[in-house]
């Protein structure tokens, strides 16, 4: 470790879900699934959020349900500070529900910020940094110097769009938000977000985003958004991902694929200023690597043989046929990536508002999928120790969200001492346990 720089541990939630195609209404409850109280970074991932049909795929991407679901991550993380959607057509407002009306994704999300004046910037060097400097530099947020021309990530990344903009009633102060957006994406169906405890914003830099398609022809209903950012100077990447379905013998090499071409592919455009910058271009040179996502690898058994050990909770009987512990073990992708232990159900496909898996009633035999971990957050590199990995009991969609919550060291200068805890992290010793999972009917 360089003289001078210490490591501090920070604690970082991450959920990935797929919902199914299906817009969240008003009461919607984040609360169980976010833990919105512990954490100094909450990664989120959506799939799904939109119907993956051709309107959505290959005509106009609908930004609006993508609106609803920053509203009420908002909503979640931020208790003392919810933002007033005025609806088009004003209805009654029941015991403090939040109403939803058309209204534009850019603009919610810069309500989201700490300060409308302090946008985060893709690049924070200073042009005349001199070359000694430029490592301890090269992440640092800027207040001064900004100029006309400083872009920020929305206005680098995100598509105007013709939705009709309702008015927000806002504070005029936003000193009780505890969590500030940095970022947030959509391509199609996917959904990235980002939130960092506003303390912790100042040492954010360098947000790039890159977009990879994935689907049939090079169409964006598979593929993933991948995110690069430097948090002090530890460069960090998220990858959110929907893979290739199916569960057809070999669908699972169609999979793998998937996660080659992104790997091999994925380039991060190159903005900073300082022509003596190390930041990362690639997925894996980063410091600290986590993929969430809907990676749709199944289960290699029958449907009847999946159901009898899951009535049994056979779990290590079922994860020697999971897919992509296969294809991990076999050194075919993700090799040198790391998960964490399985301890709960399947996680699709449920029927909707049932804690029944598709195909156990006559009603939705046509929908009968054979239970899989379709839904998983691996990692690569050092310096990242997983408390947790558990699945959450929403029955919104035919698929649990999932979620982990990691300790995660990051280098500092003239920071707390390696091993020290970052802002409000608490670790409770059933955190460290596995949960206890039952197969639920």
């Amino acid at each position: 470790m360089p003289l001078g720089q210490d490591v501090q541990t920070f604690r970082v939630f991450v959920a990935t879900w797929n919902v199914g195609g299906k817009s969240p209404h008003s009461g919607l409850n984040l609360n169980d699934i976010l833990h919105a109280d512990q954490s100094d970074i909450y990664i989120l991932g959506f799939q799904e959020i939109v119907p993956l049909n051709a309107g959505n795929v290959l005509v106009v991407e609908d930004n609006e349900p993508a609106a609803k679901w920053l509203a009420l991550i908002n909503q979640s993380l931020n208790k003392s500070y919810q933002v007033a959607l005025r609806p088009l057509n004003p209805v009654a407002s029941l015991g403090g529900s939040l109403f939803f009306s058309k209204y534009s994704l850019k603009k919610l999300s810069k309500t989201f910020r700490t300060e409308s004046r302090r946008r985060l910037k893709t690049c924070n060097c200073t042009p005349d940094v001199e070359r000694k400097q430029s490592k301890d530099f090269c992440f640092r947020y800027q207040q001064s110097h900004i100029s006309k021309d400083d872009i920020s990530l929305e206005e680098d990344y995100d598509v105007p769009n013709e939705i009709n903009i309702a008015e927000f009633s806002i504070p005029s102060s936003t000193n009780h938000m505890n969590y500030s957006l940095i970022a947030s994406k959509q391509m199609v169906g996917i959904f990235l977000t980002v939130w960092v405890r506003n303390e912790l914003v100042q040492h954010i830099g360098h947000l790039r985003i890159s977009c990879f398609c994935r689907g049939i022809m090079g169409l964006g209903n598979k593929g993933c958004i991948s995110l690069s950012m430097l948090f002090h100077q530890t460069s960090f990447c998220l990858v959110c991902c929907h893979l290739a379905s199916g569960e057809k013998e070999g669908d699972e090499l169609r999979r793998n694929m998937d996660v080659i071409e992104i790997l091999k592919n994925t380039q991060f455009p190159k903005i900073c200023k300082s022509a003596h910058s190390r930041v990362p271009d690639k997925i894996v040179e980063h410091d600290r690597v986590i993929w969430l996502g809907d990676l749709n690898y199944r289960i290699a058994l029958s449907y009847s043989d999946t159901r009898k050990l899951l009535e049994e909770n056979a779990w290590d009987a079922l994860l020697n046929k999971d897919q992509l512990r296969i294809e991990r073990e076999a050194g075919r992708v993700f090799e040198g990536w790391k998960e964490g232990k399985i301890y709960f159900a399947p996680t699709y496909k449920y029927s909707y508002n049932s804690d029944t898996y598709a195909g156990e009633t006559k009603n939705s035999e046509k929908k009968r999928r054979t239970p899989a971990w379709c839904d998983r957050i691996l990692w690569h590199g050092t310096g990242i120790r997983q408390l947790s990995y558990i699945r959450r009991e929403s029955k919104f969609s035919d698929h649990r969200p999932v979620c982990a919550t990691f300790l995660v060291d990051v280098v500092v200068s003239g920071g707390l001492k390696k091993g020290s805890a970052g802002s409000h992290m608490r670790v409770g010793i059933q955190e460290l346990l596995p949960p206890t999972s039952k197969y639920v009917r």
